[in-house]
């Protein structure tokens, strides 16, 4: 019975591949009959940055510079990039040695900011006031080059 399952089997994929087989001749036959690029319309990008099946006017054509382009990040003011860098100040609310992290809370607005061990300068209790900078982490904001006042 185990020999006979195994024919049935052999059969069926064989008759599988050869309607794959048909298929793909049938496809290749359409692809032949039809000439290139009929099965696809054409479709355009209006000034508005539509689309549309009809061409551009070339009267609606606006010049671009290359010069005018800008590529990358904008440029930070020379205020901005001080407000940044200036230290902040606020006070320990936790910190675990064993651990080697904490949270600071800035005496300004209150938010609570995340420091690791790795970025004290001096060591560091509960309820101390420290002065602080400010770096992106991967969940947050992080307090770094943390001192005592």
């Amino acid at each position: 019975m185990a020999k006979s399952q195994q024919t049935f089997n052999k059969i069926e994929k064989e008759k599988q591949r050869a309607k794959k087989r048909e298929e793909k001749k049938k496809k290749k036959e359409e692809r032949k009959s039809n000439p290139k690029g009929s099965d696809f319309d054409l479709v355009y990008v209006d000034e508005h940055g539509n689309l549309t099946n009809t061409p551009p006017d070339p009267s609606n054509k606006i010049e671009v510079d290359a010069e005018d382009i800008v590529l990358g990040v904008p440029r930070k003011e020379e205020g901005e990039e001080e407000e940044t860098k200036k230290d902040k100040e606020g006070k320990v609310s936790f910190f675990d040695h064993s651990k080697g992290f904490g949270f600071i809370i800035d005496s300004m607005n209150q938010e609570k900011y995340f420091v690791h061990v790795s970025g004290l300068i001096d060591e560091i209790e509960e309820n101390d006031k420290v002065t602080f900078e400010l770096e992106r982490g991967m969940k947050g904001m992080n307090a770094v080059r943390v001192k005592k006042i």
